[in-house]
């Protein structure tokens, strides 16, 4: 039977390196999706992306889903219930009073703020990280940037779209803690937090405050009236068939829509987005005692405080190494298929030896905070007697993509005594069944369960959002929805295999020995 397309919803999430949108039924199930693949460029210095390309990307990718959907139902859809956006947190986006961007796009792989992040997190006595959009602003103050002066609005990569369809600067609350400290009990920024910036500035003249260039907040589910406009329509898809006047929630980061795409949003649970880079999201009991540059203090979409391990970079290395193999396999005349080739590299990462033999690499493509590693540079190392074997290597380069993720959630466990009853997967280093799941899970020490919508992973919880907009009970939190949602969903749980977990320390032990070379390569041109 035909879907409803008019009661389906949509989301759509700017990744870092694809865009991809996913249309879910009243069921909640993926019936069409469509994506846009995509790099960000390093530019005198700066991982950047042209907004030329933000929006021809969006349009691709709604294309594509268009394109889907017409080969699926033979139709073209006009309209549906609700839609959201989703995106990269963090960085730094500034425009000025006509709507023009001031200095090009300043993605979250930047590792350019430490001075800013540094006082800034002295003097607020809460953790800002390098990521954060409050950290740029800071940064650019201190460098004296031209540009500061003419700032009207500062905001993310969502809020930019959301912009752009809505004609509302808004964003939602789990992308607005990654901006700037939030205020769980007003649901706003930090008021506190806001008045001491601004004291600290007061000095240099600017004839803005900081809450009027910063977007508003939203929770997620808010009734705000936010719908697509016809420009927006237009913007998304230049045939007219797009109707405006479609609902859209508040547009969220990629942090909660990991949270929502795998039902992570009680205290005690926590979700793993692995792919270009990484994240772990623990929803906490209580605020953390201590502050640690290496851990994000966060929210969910509802507002609920999370503790985030962010690393900069996950499997990008990975990748790097699956396609050499794959040129190689050309080489020898064969067709590389990269759809077979991961899959099957993978598989054979679990008959490595527990602790990779001796083998040890650094996934760093951009500076890695968790480790105090300023810049990237990808380095694979060897003992001379270690088991130089295939099934070796790709299990370093999977043990690599993580271990960083590793150390900031042993921060956690060991100095707050952070526990968790569940940690659920999604993102690519989970995509191939059972591997990923399993390296997770000998890693931390801790069961870990994907879902059969683990692949889609933030379009999906994007839309999930969206939905609790237009489908929601009076009255009905965004976790009592989500329960209802997970309660019919499948899912596969891996333990921790005792062999597994002690090579993986063995692993970790290697690993850091040598983070004082992987250091010493950032003088390398």
């Amino acid at each position: 039977m035909k879907p409803d397309l008019e009661r389906a919803v949509l989301g759509l999430e700017l990744g870092s390196t694809r865009i991809k949108a996913v249309l879910i039924d009243e069921n909640h199930r993926p019936i069409a999706s469509g994506g846009y693949a995509w790099e960000n460029r390093l530019e005198n210095g700066i991982w950047t992306y042209d907004l030329e390309e933000v929006i021809k990307g969006l349009r691709a990718c709604y294309r594509a889903l268009a394109d889907d959907v017409e080969q699926s139902f033979g139709q073209r859809p006009r309209r549906f219930a609700a839609m959201g956006i989703s995106g990269m947190m963090h960085g730094y986006l500034v425009f000025d009073k006509a709507g023009e961007l001031l200095v090009p796009f300043r993605t979250w792989r930047n590792t350019i703020t430490g001075q800013a992040a540094a006082e800034l997190t002295e003097r607020f006595r809460f953790n800002i990280p390098q990521r954060w959009s409050i950290a740029h602003l800071y940064q650019a103050i201190l460098n004296r940037e031209e540009h500061v002066k003419n700032i009207a609005l500062l905001t993310t990569l969502s809020g930019y779209i959301h912009l752009r369809l809505t004609g509302r600067n808004v964003v939602g609350v789990g992308e607005a803690s990654g901006m700037f400290p939030y205020d769980q009990q007003s649901g706003d920024f930090s008021a506190a937090h806001v008045e001491r910036f601004d004291a600290l500035v007061a000095d240099r003249g600017f004839p803005w405050k900081l809450r009027d260039i910063l977007p508003g907040v939203l929770p997620a589910g808010a009734p705000a009236g936010v719908v697509l406009t016809a420009e927006g329509a237009s913007l998304l898809y230049e045939t007219g068939l797009l109707e405006p006047g479609i609902p859209l929630c508040p547009p969220e980061g990629d942090a909660g829509t990991g949270m929502v795409a795998t039902g992570a949003v009680l205290p005690r649970t926590g979700s793993i987005s692995a792919g270009t880079s990484s994240f772990a999201l623990l929803v906490l009991e209580r605020e953390l005692k201590g502050c640690y540059p290496e851990i994000d203090v966060v929210a969910t979409p509802s507002g609920q405080p999370v503790a985030m391990a962010h690393t900069n970079t996950c499997t990008s290395d990975v990748d790097a190494w699956v396609r050499l193999f794959g040129e190689f396999y050309e080489l020898m005349g064969q067709k590389a298929d990269l759809g077979e080739l991961f899959p099957k590299l993978f598989h054979k990462a679990l008959e490595g030896e527990p602790d990779c033999g001796g083998l040890v690499s650094f996934n760093y493509f951009s500076g890695e905070p968790v480790t105090g590693t300023e810049t990237g540079r990808p380095m694979f190392a060897r003992l001379p007697g270690g088991g130089f074997t295939l099934a070796n290597f790709m299990r370093a380069q999977l043990y690599g993509a993580i271990a960083a993720l590793k150390l900031g959630i042993d921060l956690l466990v060991e100095q707050e005594g952070v526990e968790t009853d569940r940690l659920l997967g999604h993102g690519g280093f989970f995509k191939t069944e059972g591997v990923g799941r399993q390296v997770m899970a000998d890693a931390l020490g801790v069961p870990i369960s994907t879902m059969t919508t683990a692949g889609e992973g933030g379009p999906w919880g994007m839309a999930l959002l969206a939905a609790y907009l237009c489908r929601r009970a009076e009255g009905e939190t965004m976790e009592d929805y989500l329960e209802k949602v997970f309660s019919r969903a499948d899912s596969q749980t891996s333990h921790p295999d005792p062999a597994g977990s002690e090579g993986f320390r063995a692993y970790i032990r290697r690993y850091t020995a040598c983070l004082p070379a992987e250091r010493a390569l950032a003088a390398l041109e």
